[in-house]
């Protein structure tokens, strides 16, 4: 997600911060903007959006110079978490008109009161256009009874629950609104004389925009031509939470390591997980000199920074171990975690790695990984590694077992669909099932010792870990990322 006011090319610079986010979505893609038509002596929203990565959706370079014109700009990369990937609709940012105007929202999140405010609408005879929680907020805005667009917004988002990192583009503003307990990053920042917002600050970077803070949790942000001159963002609030639940799994996984999330490098805390590790789980030895050193490799890219943070602490502590390049990336092909179907997953695991066969052959390996959600991503990968006739195979996770649904932002709904689950939560048996000689999981003590404390108020979700849900979920045992599909 991404967003940017006040700047002569808004559509080239959203669509740079939307190739740096492009890991945080690959279904689908979309740029909105906001043109003065000095003609007509009005405002004019332009679009383009279809399914597919960024460099395919936005190909043909007048799309971007002579479709989406305007000073002011938001986009989005898709991974759906509520509402179906395939259907065109679902693809943000959704737009509408109503009696102030023109607006359009792109979300990073997950409703969790969407069913009560659904039918609650419905009923009133809101008529919906997709099937995603996304729209439900356009809704609450459009119907507010306040007068000001501010109010509007206000107004709206203190009905909604959940997690929530929301870019909202009218006519002549520009606003960010980010949920009371900031479960999901968003960042604030200038390039220039203008303002952008992004999920990760790697979107700033690439455009050369300036970090400014993180949009507070329960803040709302407005952007206009009086904050352009005066330098200073104007700011309002929800409502903050007693604790704040930032998504730990944005450290493990989510994120990019050369972003700041949370106030903090990723890479840093990738590197303290792996170290942790390290401390936890070390390597084994070698029997005799004769044997190869033990092989410390990474799974690419994700758990990457983290293996170095494993290697160095495991080199002090055992003088056998070599940091290799075993598993080669093809990366044109994207993240196997955040598609869709399992079938497409599993064939995006076959076409994704190949082994470095000379590293692997004839030696005890250790493999360094962020996380085991389905097991399908590992099971495939440790058969590519078996086949290139290792001695040992020891993977060592820098998280501890997925035993729980995210209904915050995350794509593993289903309790079934988890290999800790599956198994009860017996490591050995996940062990035998993925053909391992060892599994070993980051402890939940090892977790939170490893993630930094910024703020008196810093806290973290790790339902995932442990199914204690820290914002109330409605209707926990029918949500289902398809339930208003057809």
């Amino acid at each position: 997600m991404f967003g940017i006011f006040g700047h002569p090319d808004a559509s080239v610079m959203t669509y740079y911060g939307l190739h740096a986010l492009q890991h945080r979505g690959q279904e689908a893609a979309g740029i909105v903007t906001s043109e003065y038509d000095k003609e007509k002596s009005r405002y004019k929203f332009n679009i383009h959006k279809d399914h597919g990565l960024v460099l395919s959706v936005f190909s043909d370079p007048k799309i971007l110079t002579e479709v989406l014109k305007g000073e002011s700009a938001i986009g989005h990369t898709r991974y759906s978490t509520t509402g179906s990937g395939d259907k065109r609709n679902n693809i943000q940012p959704l737009r509408v008109n109503f009696k102030d105007g023109h607006l359009a929202l792109s979300h990073n999140g997950n409703f969790t009161n969407t069913g009560i405010l659904r039918n609650r609408l419905e009923e009133e005879g809101t008529l919906f256009q997709t099937t995603t929680d996304s729209e439900l907020a356009l809704h609450l805005i459009a119907r507010s009874k306040e007068e000001d667009i501010v109010n509007k917004i206000l107004d709206a988002f203190r009905q909604v629950e959940g997690a929530y990192s929301i870019c909202i583009l009218t006519d002549d503003k520009l606003f960010a609104v980010r949920d009371p307990h900031g479960v999901r990053p968003f960042a604030f920042g200038k390039l220039e004389g203008s303002f952008v917002f992004a999920s990760e600050t790697c979107a700033f970077d690439i455009i050369n925009a300036d970090y400014i803070r993180d949009v507070e949790p329960g803040e709302v942000i407005m952007i206009d031509r009086n904050v352009l001159e005066s330098g200073k963002e104007e700011s309002f609030s929800i409502g903050q939470a007693e604790k704040f639940r930032h998504c730990i799994f944005e450290y493990i996984y989510f994120s990019r390591p050369d972003s700041m999330i949370f106030e903090e490098k990723v890479d840093k805390v990738r590197r303290k997980l792996g170290k942790t590790l390290a401390e936890e789980s070390p390597a084994p030895q070698r029997i005799s000199d004769d044997e190869k050193k033990v092989a410390i490799i990474n799974v690419p890219d994700s758990s990457n920074t983290a293996t170095l943070g494993y290697f160095n602490a495991a080199v002090k502590i055992n003088k056998d171990v070599k940091h290799e390049i075993g598993l080669i990336r093809s990366h044109y092909v994207g993240r196997t975690f955040i598609q869709p179907g399992q079938d497409k997953r599993k064939m995006k695991v076959k076409t994704k790695f190949n082994t470095v066969k000379g590293v692997i052959n004839n030696r005890k390996i250790v493999i360094i990984d962020d996380s085991i959600v389905r097991g399908t991503t590992s099971k495939l990968l440790v058969e590519l590694i078996n086949k290139a006739e290792p001695n040992e195979v020891h993977l060592k996770i820098t998280s501890p077992p997925v035993v729980a649904p995210c209904y915050y932002g995350m794509d593993f709904p289903s309790r079934d669909e988890l290999i800790a689950n599956q198994t009860d939560g017996n490591v050995d048996k996940i062990r035998d099932e993925l053909g391992l000689t060892s599994l070993h999981y980051l402890s939940f003590l090892g977790l939170r010792n490893s993630v930094p404390y910024k703020h008196e108020k810093t806290d973290y979700c790790t339902a995932c870990f442990t199914g204690n849900y820290p914002i109330q979920i409605e209707g926990l045992e029918k949500m289902s990322k398809h339930q208003f599909d057809d």
